[in-house]
């Protein structure tokens, strides 16, 4: 994954040492139609094929309640990804950006997310369209739409919104 030859031209990298200052809970795996790179979308599409995430049995309970919301949040691990570019050239045109100003699926930490439509929820499993992994991607989180979601808890100092 990280071969100093897969480079592209003007692309740099880092020789790093292998992370091991976090651990993730995987929940689930993801299902999608892609299973090589080349044929992943660049960003996911609403209108997109339906997908699967397929939760462990026990955060099957978890789910209670999202059932609600018409998009969700995901958060999934892409665990096939070089982590150690800091410049890339997402053309192959020479013309290089840094990692942190792409969406690129190269980062330090691949954490991909994206928001996608709620089909329906099936035993554990939710259909969703609008994903951009390929198959087999380990999943890390779900959570309701930011802009759609009401607070559950009371609120706190710093929630209220300042009139200017």
């Amino acid at each position: 994954m990280n071969d100093p030859g897969d480079l592209r031209p003007n692309e740099e990298a880092l020789a790093l040492e292998p992370a091991s200052d976090a651990t993730l809970r995987f929940i689930g795996t993801i299902h999608t139609p892609w299973r090589d790179r080349k044929d992943c979308p660049r960003q996911g599409r609403l209108d997109g094929p339906e997908c699967q995430l397929v939760l462990d049995p026990v955060w099957h309970n978890a789910l209670a309640g999202l059932e609600d919301y018409d998009t969700i949040e995901v958060l999934y691990w892409l665990d096939q990804s070089r982590r150690d570019l800091i410049r890339q050239s997402p053309r192959s045109d020479g013309q290089t950006f840094g990692t942190f100003a792409l969406r690129s699926p190269v980062r330090p930490n691949p954490i991909g997310t994206s928001m996608v439509k709620l089909v329906r929820i099936e035993k554990g499993t939710l259909i969703v369209r609008g994903l951009d992994c390929l198959d087999g991607t380990p999943l890390l989180d779900i959570k309701p739409d930011r802009c759609a979601f009401s607070p559950k808890a009371p609120p706190k100092p710093g929630d209220e919104v300042i009139q200017s």
